[in-house]
């Protein structure tokens, strides 16, 4: 048997992978994580299935259902939301797998922040303004972060901040933030992506906080944060398409290629 860590993707069913679809729809057992993954994700187990939502399982919970599953050989469908590799808490159960000798594969799925970039309808990396997004998180009530991997560390990077498991902490994000990106930088609260109550809020680094206050949300929100989130109208071209930067695939038109052979 084999145990699938399966990314759900945002929650949207239809942002599931074809691989993901099938695999759900194959194994005997579904482990999901449903405070996360909307149930019409795993609607397509086959029947008969052990489908079991793990919101309120402890790590020995679900690990005792998949031994379960071993001594019976059937395989696992352990569906996680967005992208397992992210903030998808499968190194722990990766390690209970590798100790007890049981097979996995990671079945990747759409991010979190890909989704939300969607919702906006833009694109996150624009020539000159903004190249890299950091990934990261705030502490609060979950593990503490590593030494040197700060929201103030990260923002004096300038780069597009991605901060997951942050909307409870409004107040020390803008605090940390506003020196390094100033008081109009552009923010966005994205409220389950891909679900039927998705919410976008735009706003500022000044009056985001109010926003996210006044629509009462608490949990499950990515924010963004950065200049590439504005409306950037004025910006160079990538030189992707650019007719005056020729690569391998598109030589500069009119220049005959001659082949070397030396090479």
């Amino acid at each position: 048997m084999t145990v699938y860590f399966i990314g759900a993707g945002p929650g949207d069913p239809e942002l599931l992978t074809l691989k993901a679809q099938r695999l759900i729809a194959a194994c005997p057992v579904c482990l999901f994580a449903g405070s996360l993954v909307p149930e019409q994700v795993v609607a397509g187990a086959p029947e008969g299935a052990i489908v079991k939502d793990t919101a309120a399982m402890t790590l020995d919970d679900t690990h005792g259902d998949i031994l379960a599953a071993h001594k019976r050989g059937e395989d696992v469908a352990r569906v996680h939301s967005g992208d397992p590799s992210l903030y998808g808490a499968i190194a722990e159960q990766i390690r209970r797998l590798r100790a007890d000798d049981i097979p996995y594969e990671i079945v990747p799925g759409v991010p979190a922040y890909a989704a939300a970039a969607a919702a906006l309808g833009q694109e996150l990396t624009i020539p000159e303004v903004a190249q890299s997004i950091v990934l990261t998180r705030v502490s609060m009530q979950s593990t503490s972060m590593p030494e040197g991997e700060t929201l103030e560390n990260f923002a004096r990077t300038g780069a597009t901040l991605a901060i997951h498991l942050g909307v409870r902490n409004m107040r020390e994000i803008e605090r940390v933030l506003v020196p390094h990106y100033g008081l109009d930088c552009p923010v966005v609260v994205a409220y389950r992506v891909g679900w039927p109550d998705e919410m976008i809020l735009r706003g500022t680094l000044t009056d985001i906080r109010k926003k996210v206050r006044v629509e009462k949300i608490t949990r499950t929100a990515l924010i963004l944060v950065g200049p590439a989130l504005g409306e950037v109208r004025e910006f160079k071209d990538s030189a992707l398409y650019n007719p005056d930067k020729p690569h391998v695939l598109r030589p500069v038109v009119g220049v005959d290629l001659v082949e070397d052979n030396n090479t």
